[in-house]
């Protein structure tokens, strides 16, 4: 899940990726941000699906095949966890992943 999540940061980041991990009572919370251009609103779980790629324009050789976001959020589903996304402070996107404690 993780190389996924920063391999996708990485990728669509300008120049910053920034990781934390907290825990949150009986949550573990690994957030993974970048300062690029972000993921619109309206698109947000439509990434999570498999073969979505927002960018139509890029070659599959730099721009993945659409699912390593669709892979990461099945594992953490299947951990009895989830991942989102929403805004980051830098106006990119900011990727939280969620597991219980155990996990």
């Amino acid at each position: 899940m993780l190389a996924n999540l920063l391999d996708n940061a990485q990728r669509h980041a300008r120049s910053v990726v920034e990781v934390s991990v907290r825990r949150e009572g009986t949550w573990a919370v690994v957030a993974v941000a970048d300062d690029g251009e972000g993921v619109p609103e309206a698109e947000r779980e439509r990434i999570f699906e498999r073969f979505v790629r927002l960018d139509a324009a890029r070659s599959r050789d730099d721009g993945g095949a659409g699912l390593g976001l669709a892979i990461a959020r099945d594992v953490a589903v299947r951990h009895g966890g989830t991942l989102t996304v929403r805004d980051a402070p830098a106006g990119g996107a900011l990727f939280e992943l969620r597991l219980p404690e155990g996990r």
